[in-house]
C-alpha cells in the first residue's frame, strides 16, 4: 500500500518533532513520536525517525499518518534513519551485529528480512559493530558502494561517536583519559598494558555526568576503537561498568551491561552531508545515577 504524505516546508530553525506538533495543528507530543517513529516522515526525500533533527529553512517535510506496510517490528532493532544508500538502527541488548559460526540471530538478518518486505532490493552491510552486550547505534550501508567508502574511511567520515556507561562508585577526577594497548589472549580475554606489548593502541576520553556515590553515570569518546575498549579502561580506573561480570563487576543494578552507544555523527557516504544521532539515556542508567553533583 502506497504511502499518502501531506507536505510542508520550512519556514524557520526547528527540531523535527516540534515541526510535526505545528504543522499538524496542535497534534498531541506523544501521536508526533508515534508518526516519527512509525516511519510516517520523510525530510527532504529522505525517511528519518530522528525527533531532534535540526530543519533549515527550505527544506521539505512530508508527513503520513498512515503507518507504512512492512514497518520493521522487532524489540532488538529500531530504524532511527533510512535513505537508499544507508539505514541507522538502535540495537537493544542481547543481539549481535553480525552473525558468527555459534550465533545466526542478528542485527543484520532482521534488517535483511525487513528489505525483504518492503520489496527493497538491497542487503545490510555490516561496516561496525557492537559487542552483544552493549546497547545503541549502528550505521549499516544498503549498497556495496557505500560499505565501501564507509570502510575505508571511517576515521576521517565518522566525526564524533560516544557512549555512556553507568559504572561502580564515584571517580576521583571528573574528567580525564585512559590510554594503554590491547591485546587478547587465546581465550578472547583482552588484556591492558602501560607500555607497548605487540598489541592495538587505544585511547579512551571520559567524563563524569552524574554520581550518587555508589554508581556514575560517564560519557565516554572513542579515539580508537579497539575491542572491548571501554569495558577494559573503565576497569583499568577501577570503576569496571557495572554487570560486567568478564572484566571485573559482579555489581548489576540494572539487570544488564551498563554501556550504551548514544551518539554517532559522521557525513554521508554518498553525499558527504553531515549527519548526527542521538538517543535518549537509557531509564536504566538514569535511575541507577540520579543525583547531579
Amino acid at each position: 500500500m502506497q504511502l499518502q504524505y501531506t507536505t510542508y516546508h520550512v519556514k524557520q530553525p526547528m527540531q523535527l518533532l516540534q515541526f510535526i506538533e505545528h504543522a499538524l495543528n496542535g497534534v498531541s507530543r506523544s501521536r508526533a513520536k508515534a508518526i516519527l517513529s512509525g516511519g510516517g516522515v520523510r525530510v527532504d526525500r529522505k525517511n528519518t525517525r530522528q525527533f531532534d533533527l535540526e530543519l533549515r529553512p527550505g527544506q521539505v517535510v512530508e508527513i503520513s499518518k498512515r503507518k507504512p506496510k512492512g514497518e520493521l517490528q522487532s524489540k532488538f532493532v529500531k530504524i532511527v534513519y533510512e535513505d537508499p544508500q544507508i539505514i541507522v538502527i538502535e540495537k537493544a541488548p542481547g543481539i549481535l551485529s553480525m552473525a558468527t559460526s555459534h550465533h545466526a540471530f542478528c542485527v543484520k538478518q532482521v534488517l535483511d528480512d525487513y528489505f525483504h518486505r518492503t520489496h527493497q532490493k538491497c542487503t545490510a552491510h555490516v561496516v561496525h559493530r557492537l559487542d552483544r552486550d552493549t546497547s545503541g547505534l549502528l550505521v549499516y550501508a544498503k549498497t556495496l558502494q557505500a560499505e565501501q567508502i564507509l570502510e575505508h574511511n571511517w576515521r576521517d567520515i565518522v566525526t564524533d561517536r560516544r557512549y555512556l556507561a553507568l559504572v561502580s562508585g564515584e571517580l576521583p577526577q571528573k574528567q580525564g583519559s585512559v590510554e594503554s594497548w590491547l591485546k587478547d589472549n587465546k581465550a578472547y580475554f583482552t588484556y591492558s598494558s602501560p607500555v607497548d606489548n605487540g598489541g592495538k593502541y587505544a585511547l579512551t576520553h571520559y567524563r563524569v555526568l552524574r554520581t550518587d556515590g555508589k554508581h556514575s553515570l560517564v560519557e565516554l569518546k572513542l579515539e580508537t576503537g579497539r575491542k572491548n575498549q571501554i569495558r577494559v579502561h573503565m576497569q583499568d580506573l577501577g570503576h569496571p561498568v557495572c554487570g560486567d561480570i568478564k572484566y571485573g563487576n559482579g555489581d548489576d543494578p540494572i539487570g544488564r551491561l551498563a554501556l550504551h552507544a548514544y551518539r554517532l555523527n559522521f557525513y554521508h557516504p554518498m553525499t558527504g552531508e553531515p549527519l548526527r544521532f542521538e538517543t535518549p539515556v537509557p531509564k536504566g542508567f538514569r535511575l541507577g545515577a540520579a543525583q547531579q553533583k
